[in-house]
Formats: structure tokens, C-alpha cells, sequence
């Protein structure tokens, strides 16, 4: 899609609020703006309200559920969603179904390939990225986008319920435990594939049962390009949305919600916090017209890939490493506390500014 400009109006089948929602994910990924909260909590100042903000912007441990555990649904559900959007316009121009299956494959080759370069450390690598893992959801979603409904619908539980019968059934001694850390079913699988356990209990094999996240978005973004009335829209999102978060933690009362190897539970509990943000986000930024907040951060959204790479390489410490000298010589008189976080802020400023430069320039890098 070509990306509006700040004075002019967007597309006439553009659904702002899917940039405005991809962007808002990317921003929360990669600026480290919730280390403002952190910082706060880890130093117990702030009271209980921030206390409890920042609880939620760090990962649960093990079991259960914070806001931050759903930055990757958030950002899996999206891709989803954008992905009609992408389909029509190609079509619309005239490319073949061939020209988009070889695009397809070729975008999901190199979101592996990028993942594994974002993680590989000397001879070591694991495939626990958001890329590596995009690079399957991206293409079984793809893979049934022309599917009715039903199917995509059946085949997504399909998945996260094999997922969750491998865990429970796996014969292998000692990757037996559903449940505990590097004693189940995905890290026998990364010890397949990589020799090495993941990284804190996180595990290759969630891209599957995570794959139905991108499929709910791609029905979502299927429904959002209907001549609907908004309020229907919404009232779909918010139903299907209510269901899926209650049923998710009904079922965690029976299968732990577990992010770290993408439980059942997890996976209907996250997609239906998913589909509630996307009505928000619908309602704010299309309905009552918030235009402006759904552009700023929607720039941060029209060059992702770039962005996460910049993050993840090494980008956000060089930043940082800019700020510092100004901001401890500016704040140092209020303390270690607010002298980080107001090198926080600014590096999060640093970062929406950056995609603001590619973003006037028209540059935008894309797989």
C-alpha cells in the first residue's frame, strides 16, 4: 500500500487503524519506552499503580499472563490482518496468483533467514525470534488465505490442538513434561533442530500453534475489507473477541497459560485479547477519527523489518550511547533514576524519529 502523507487523505480502502495497530506493536517491541516503568519499579518508586504497570511490561516467569506476553500475538495477529489488504492491491495491478505464491515463498525464506542471522551468536543460532517465527505463520496463513472460512477456522485449531497433544503424548525420556521448562516436546524439537536448548524456556516449534494468530488476523482482515457498517464490525470483533479471552482462561484452569511454548490456552486467551484490541483500535482511530495518533505511530509500522533489525543489532545501544552524555549532564542533579529515564525517553524518541526520516523520504523497506 502507498502510505499516506500527513496532508493528505489515505487510500479510500485503507483501514488506518491496521497501521495504527501494527505500528503501536512495533513501537512497544522495539523503543524500550516501557523500561520508563520499569525503571520506576525496580527502584519501588511510583506507588502501586506503577508497580502494577510495570509488572505487566515484563514476561511472566513461567505460568500465566502480563500485557507484554501479548507484544508477539499482537504483532503475529497483525501480519494477518494486513495480509488481504497486500493480496488485493496485488491483484488489483495486475500480478499473476503465480507471481504472488513465488513473492510469498521468497518473503518467508528471508524472514527465516533474517531470524536466524538476528540470533546466531559464533556457531551457535535458535529460531525463537519474532522473525524466524513469522516466516511460518506468514506462509501457512498465506497458504489459506483463499480458503473459506471454516477451513482457516478449523485448520488454526487443528494446529493448536496437535500442539498441545504432542506435548501431553510425547514417548521421548526426559522431553515427557508438558509442562516444565526445557523438559517437553519444543525443546526436544530445537535440540533437533539446533543441538542446543532456546533461550529461557522459549521454544522454535511455538510458530506452529502460533500460526493460528495469523490466520484469525487474515480473516479479520478479510471482514474489515467487507462493506460493512462499522458498528458491525466492531460488535464481531468484540464477540468473537470475549469468547476467546473468557474460554482461554477457563481452559487455563485446566492447561497452564504458558507464552514460553505457546500452550492452547495461551494461544485462545492471547488471539482473544487480539481481536479486542483490534476493536479498539478500529473504533478509535476509524470511527471516531483519531488520525493523527493513528499516523504516529503507524509510521513506526510502515518500515518494520528495518526497524527490528536496527533494535536488535546493536541500533538502540548506539543510540543510547548519543543520549547519554546530554542526558546525564542535563539531569544529573535529579539522580541514577531519572537520568535513565530520560535516556529511555529520548532513545524512544530517536527510534519513531528515525522511521519519521525514512517515512518523509518515501523509503520503505520491505521484503
Amino acid at each position: 500500500m502507498t502510505s499516506p502523507t500527513l496532508e493528505s487523505k489515505p487510500e479510500p480502502n485503507r483501514v488506518l487503524s491496521v497501521d495504527f495497530f501494527r505500528g503501536f506493536t512495533m513501537f512497544m517491541l522495539v523503543s524500550g519506552v516501557t523500561g520508563l516503568f520499569v525503571e520506576l519499579t525496580s527502584r519501588a518508586r511510583g506507588g502501586p499503580v506503577i508497580a502494577a504497570l510495570g509488572n505487566q511490561l515484563e514476561h511472566v516467569d513461567w505460568v500465566g499472563l502480563h500485557a507484554w506476553d501479548l507484544i508477539q500475538p499482537f504483532f503475529m495477529f497483525i501480519v494477518g490482518v494486513a495480509m488481504p489488504f497486500s493480496l488485493t492491491k496485488r491483484l488489483e495491478r495486475g500480478d499473476s496468483w503465480g507471481q504472488v505464491i513465488r513473492h510469498a515463498l521468497l518473503r518467508s525464506f528471508l524472514l527465516l533467514l533474517l531470524g536466524w542471522m538476528v540470533e546466531a551468536d559464533g556457531p551457535t543460532y535458535n529460531l525463537c525470534n519474532v522473525l524466524a517465527q513469522l516466516s511460518v505463520t506468514y506462509l501457512v496463513a498465506f497458504l489459506l488465505m483463499r480458503a473459506p472460512a471454516a477451513l482457516q477456522v478449523a485448520i488454526s485449531f487443528a494446529l493448536v490442538i496437535t500442539t498441545d497433544l504432542l506435548y501431553r503424548f510425547w514417548l521421548v525420556e526426559g522431553f515427557n513434561q508438558p509442562y516444565t521448562p526445557d523438559r517437553n516436546f519444543g525443546s526436544w524439537v530445537d535440540i533437533a533442530l539446533t543441538g542446543h536448548l532456546g533461550p529461557g524456556g522459549w521454544v522454535s516449534f511455538n510458530a506452529i500453534p502460533t500460526s493460528a494468530h495469523t490466520i484469525w488476523g487474515v480473516l479479520v482482515g478479510w471482514m474489515l475489507l467487507k462493506d460493512w457498517p462499522a458498528r458491525r464490525k466492531i460488535q464481531v470483533l468484540l464477540a468473537f473477541g470475549a469468547v476467546g479471552t473468557v474460554s482461554g482462561y477457563a481452559l487455563g484452569l485446566f492447561i497452564p497459560i504458558i507464552k514460553h511454548t505457546c500452550t492452547s490456552s495461551f494461544i485462545i486467551v492471547s488471539g482473544g485479547w487480539c481481536l479486542v484490541a483490534m476493536a479498539f483500535s478500529y473504533w478509535l482511530i476509524d470511527v471516531l477519527n483519531f488520525r493523527r495518533l493513528g499516523l504516529f505511530f503507524a509510521i513506526v509500522g510502515m518500515n518494520p523489518i528495518f526497524i527490528y533489525l536496527f533494535s536488535h543489532r546493536g541500533g538502540k545501544e548506539i543510540l543510547a550511547r548519543m543520549a547519554r552524555p546530554f542526558t546525564h549532564r542535563l539531569f544529573g542533579w535529579t539522580g541514577e533514576m531519572f537520568m535513565n529515564m530520560a535516556t529511555i525517553a529520548v532513545v524512544a524518541a530517536l527510534m519513531w524519529y528515525l522511521c519519521y526520516f525514512l517515512y518523509k523520504r518515501r523509503i520503505f523497506i520491505r521484503l
